[in-house]
């Protein structure tokens, strides 16, 4: 048995959840998620708690055992507390601001680089002195958000040799010693 996958899903207050043939809905105060669920997979609602199982004990089915009750809840988790996360933008004249939902980044190269943002997403921006720019997302689809942060993230990579690039808030860049090392 999977031990993420038999574990239960309890349902906070203020969030409702519905099931039609194979999709889940979940809404909430942050917003209102959907997935379409395998039908290898039978998903209960029972009171306030969500119990996933599955119907035999093949390999496929065991693997999409835990993924449905992580995707189930990570949309219960997203619906009622929203999921952060934070880049920062490390390197000498990097900036970043923004006017809506476009993302304005400057990244060292001739241009800047305009970046329209999904609508599920709330962007803001925080410059400080003397410290790094911050890009701050917030969205209750944690999926949406990771590849949003990814497509940002890709724009400069952080290099191992002067850690510049955006990198996470928390991030370790391994180092790397240049040339003279090597002496």
């Amino acid at each position: 048995m999977s031990r993420i996958g038999k574990l239960p899903i309890s349902i906070p207050s203020g969030v409702t959840v519905s099931q039609k043939d194979n999709v889940i809905t979940v809404k909430g105060p942050k917003g209102e998620l959907s997935q379409v669920v395998a039908p290898e997979i039978e998903v209960k609602i029972e009171g306030s708690e969500i119990v996933v199982s599955r119907q035999s004990d093949e390999r496929a089915d065991r693997s999409l055992h835990g993924l449905y009750r992580s995707l189930i809840n990570n949309m219960v988790k997203g619906v009622s507390e929203g999921f952060s996360k934070t880049l920062e933008l490390v390197g000498v004249g990097y900036r970043a601001s923004n006017q809506g939902q476009i993302l304005e980044l400057s990244l060292g190269f001739t241009h800047s680089i305009f970046m329209q943002l999904p609508s599920e997403v709330r962007v803001e921006t925080k410059s400080e002195r003397n410290k790094n720019p911050l890009i701050i997302l917030e969205s209750a689809d944690k999926q949406l958000l990771g590849q949003v942060c990814a497509k940002i993230r890709s724009f400069r990579m952080p290099e191992p040799y002067k850690g510049k690039g955006i990198k996470f808030e928390n991030e370790y860049i391994r180092r790397k010693s240049g040339k003279s090392a090597g002496k």
